[in-house]
C-alpha cells in the first residue's frame, strides 16, 4: 500500500472516532448536564431521610436519574440536551488539535507504558517521560483552544437555576460572554481545569509505569494498567473540575453565580477555599449514592435538613 494511502486510511479513522465520540457525548449529554448543576451547588430536590449501610440515619440526595428525570419534567425531553451544540464544537476542536499535536511530536497515539524485555531501565524511563510530556502538551492545547465553547456549555446549562435566557447559541453566547466579563470571561476556569488534567496526566503516568515495572509481571494484566490508573488520577483529581466549573459561572450574571447561591470569586484559590471550609469539592463525584453534608437536624430519630436562608443548599428554603 502507497504513502498516500495509508494516509488516507489513517484520515478517515480519525474522523470515524471523533464522530463516535460525538456520538457518546450526544448520548451521555443529559447525565452531564444534571452533573454541572450538582457541581455547581444546585440541589433542587431537598434530601430524604434515610439509613447508610451501617443502619445509621442520614439524608439522601436524589441520584443522577432522578436529577435527569426532574430537569425533564421542567424543561421537556429536548431540555436535557441544552448546551450540546457548544460542547460538541469544543469536542471537536480540541479532538483534532490533541492529533495535530501528537503528530507533530511524532509519537505513536495512545502510547502504552508495556516495556520490551531487553530494553534498558534508562530506555523504559524516557519512553514513560517522552509519552507523558506528549500527553501533556496536546491536552494542554486542546483545553486552550476548546475552553471558550466549555464555557458556554456551563453558562447555558447554569441557566437552568434561574430560568434565564442570557446564553442562546454560540454566537449570541459569545456576544454575552464578552458583555459580562470581556476577553478574558472566555476563559473563566482555565487554570483549574488545566492543572487537574495535567496533574491527572502525570499521576496516571507514574503510577502505570511503576505498576507494571514493579508489581505486575503477567502482560496480559498490564493492558489494563493504564485505564485503572487513569481513573484514580481522575478521581484524586476531580476537586478541580468543580472549581472550574464554578469559576466558569461564577460572576456571570446568572443566579446560581451570585449570592446567596455563590460568592462571587476573585480567583479560583478562593473558590476552593470556600468549597474546601463546607467540604463541597467532592460534590457530585458519586452519582448514585449521594448524601446530603449541610446543616441538619434530628427529629425522633430521623435526620433532617435544616432550610434556612443562605445555606450550602439555598434552593432548599421553605
Amino acid at each position: 500500500m502507497s504513502n498516500p494511502e495509508i494516509m488516507f486510511h489513517n484520515n478517515e479513522s480519525r474522523w470515524a472516532n471523533v464522530g463516535l465520540r460525538a456520538l457518546v457525548s450526544t448520548a451521555a449529554h443529559p447525565f452531564e448536564y444534571a452533573k454541572v448543576l450538582i457541581q455547581i451547588g444546585y440541589e433542587p430536590i431537598p434530601p430524604r431521610a434515610a439509613t447508610n449501610i451501617f443502619g445509621k440515619p442520614t439524608l439522601k440526595l436524589p441520584n443522577i436519574f432522578e436529577y435527569v428525570k426532574h430537569i425533564r419534567s421542567v424543561d421537556g425531553f429536548g431540555g436535557l440536551y441544552v448546551g450540546l451544540a457548544p460542547k460538541l464544537c469544543g469536542n471537536v476542536l480540541s479532538s483534532i488539535v490533541a492529533q495535530r499535536c501528537t503528530d507533530y511530536l511524532l509519537l505513536p497515539e495512545n502510547q502504552d507504558l508495556e516495556f520490551e524485555e531487553e530494553e534498558t531501565e534508562e530506555t523504559r524511563k524516557k519512553k514513560c517521560v517522552a509519552a507523558m510530556k506528549c500527553d501533556v502538551m496536546s491536552r494542554t492545547a486542546a483545553i486552550l483552544i476548546s475552553q471558550p465553547f466549555h464555557v458556554i456549555t456551563v453558562r447555558m446549562m447554569a441557566q437552568f437555576v434561574g430560568k434565564e435566557t442570557k446564553y442562546v447559541g454560540v454566537f449570541g453566547s459569545i456576544k454575552e460572554i464578552y458583555q459580562q466579563n470581556g476577553v478574558l470571561g472566555f476563559f473563566s476556569g482555565l487554570v483549574p481545569r488545566v492543572l487537574g488534567d495535567i496533574l491527572a496526566i502525570i499521576l496516571a503516568g507514574g503510577l502505570t509505569y511503576t505498576v507494571n515495572r514493579y508489581l505486575v509481571e503477567d502482560k496480559e494484566f498490564k493492558v489494563f494498567t493504564a485505564a485503572s490508573m487513569n481513573f484514580i488520577a481522575t478521581a484524586v483529581m476531580y476537586p478541580f473540575q468543580v472549581v472550574s466549573h464554578c469559576m466558569a459561572v461564577t460572576n456571570s450574571g446568572l443566579l446560581i453565580g451570585s449570592p446567596t447561591y455563590m460568592p462571587h470569586y476573585n480567583s479560583w484559590i478562593d473558590c476552593w477555599m470556600d468549597l474546601a471550609k463546607t467540604n463541597q469539592l467532592k460534590r457530585g463525584s458519586s452519582l448514585l449514592m449521594r448524601y446530603y453534608s449541610g446543616p441538619h437536624v434530628v427529629v425522633a430519630g430521623k435526620m433532617l435538613p435544616v432550610t434556612v436562608d443562605q445555606t450550602l443548599y439555598p434552593s432548599f428554603r421553605s
